[in-house]
């Protein structure tokens, strides 16, 4: 039994309809480098979507992993309640340099929607304690996206879209008026994603809880803090039978190889000027992705955001009409896309490219011929897709 047949014996994937994987087999990835992941074929791939977007610094970075290998051979993991380590210090040091400006308590969790979570347990419990009990309800956007734990669903949704710098602004001062927590969840805009360190710093304004994972290790551990306000975190300091302790904990909370990972990110931003580059990277990415698809009749827009782009994918350009679900087209082009080297996951109707801060212009000029290639041998000028049947849906 090769590795395929035993991949598919065990292993039920996440966000897959399995029944896809008789068709397109599971791609048993080998090693990866920089941007490239290669299988056991030694075809290479672009991971043009960081691997669910949290590699940074492209995979196997050689400085986060010897700050790793440092790590490990001192202390892989420890409780994190009344003990502490120094990688967890530091960390904290580090981070509150670049953090939006009045925040300052760090609550370590393990993933992102363990963060939000948190944020919400956080939010609820401080209201309550601070003579605001009728406080119990949460608002959120109808199309943001925080995860999916049962709290982080509730809250959002699946579309993604971009706001103005101003929303933020007028969202901070509407907060303050009524006494409302404001919650940012920077899990995957953070760390340089938008061209900013965090996407709060456009608008210049600090939420009150703040919520970060994906990046800060740099993609290579399990890791996520809900940093908050000393105004918050006091409303919980009591004497301990008061009973306002906030009581929420994972295993892998303040993980000091995680840790390590994300010290040596931090360093390596600053030495070898990661976010600076990255904003020179992200003009000459959208201006390659408006190059190639911004006229082409089946792309509706671009949407932007430092290195992220989404295109949308419609049946009329002017009408902006959307394809039916059932066709799959968005899956359709990721097969394509795969067939040619570029790992491109769609979000329904929605391609992205959210890639490592660290590609270059030659590999993004890969990236984008191989989308519009894929993109045009799936839809080429036909408007009659709609008349298409596809009976299954893609997750």
């Amino acid at each position: 039994m090769n590795l395929v047949e035993k991949d598919l014996k065990y292993i039920w994937h996440p966000c897959s309809q399995m029944k896809d994987y008789e068709e397109l087999k599971p791609i048993i990835i080998d090693y990866g480098k920089g941007v490239y992941l290669y299988d056991h074929e030694g075809k290479g791939y672009i991971d043009i979507i960081s691997s669910w977007w949290c590699n940074l610094l492209g995979h196997c970075n050689p400085k986060i992993n010897e700050s790793i290998k440092l790590q490990l051979d001192k202390l892989e993991h420890v409780i994190f309640a009344n003990f502490s380590h120094e990688p967890a210090i530091t960390l904290c040091e580090q981070l509150i340099k670049i953090i939006p400006k009045g925040l300052s308590k760090f609550n370590f969790s393990d993933n992102g929607s363990a963060t939000v979570e948190c944020a919400l347990k956080m939010s609820f419990q401080y209201q309550h304690q601070t003579g605001h009990e009728k406080k119990t309800k949460f608002m959120c956007l109808t199309e943001g996206y925080h995860g999916e734990t049962v709290g982080a669903l509730s809250v959002g949704s699946v579309g993604m879209r971009i706001y103005p710098a101003i929303y933020l602004k007028k969202l901070r001062v509407l907060c303050d008026m009524y006494n409302v927590i404001l919650i940012a969840d920077e899990i995957a805009t953070g760390f340089g994603r938008t061209g900013k360190m965090f996407a709060f710093d456009h608008a210049g304004v600090s939420p009150d809880i703040m919520c970060i994972s994906k990046g800060m290790t740099g993609g290579y551990m399990p890791m996520a803090i809900t940093i908050t306000t000393d105004k918050i975190y006091e409303a919980f300091y009591a004497d301990y039978n008061e009973g306002k302790a906030f009581m929420h904990s994972h295993t892998y909370s303040g993980n000091p190889l995680g840790c390590s990972a994300a010290l040596a990110v931090q360093k390596i931003f600053k030495e070898d000027q990661i976010l600076e580059k990255a904003v020179v990277r992200a003009e000459y990415l959208h201006n390659a992705l408006n190059e190639a698809l911004l006229d082409h009749p089946h792309i509706g827009e671009i949407r932007h955001i430092g290195l992220v782009n989404a295109m949308e994918l419609v049946i009329d350009k002017k009408t902006k009409e959307a394809y039916d679900s059932k066709l799959r087209i968005g899956y359709q082009i990721y097969k394509k896309a795969l067939e040619k080297g570029l790992i491109l996951r769609p979000l329904g109707n929605v391609l992205y490219f959210n890639p490592p801060l660290i590609i270059n212009e030659e590999e993004i000029d890969r990236a984008v011929t191989i989308c519009a290639e894929s993109i045009k041998e799936v839809l080429g000028d036909d408007l009659c897709l709609r008349q298409r049947s596809h009976t299954s849906a893609f997750y």
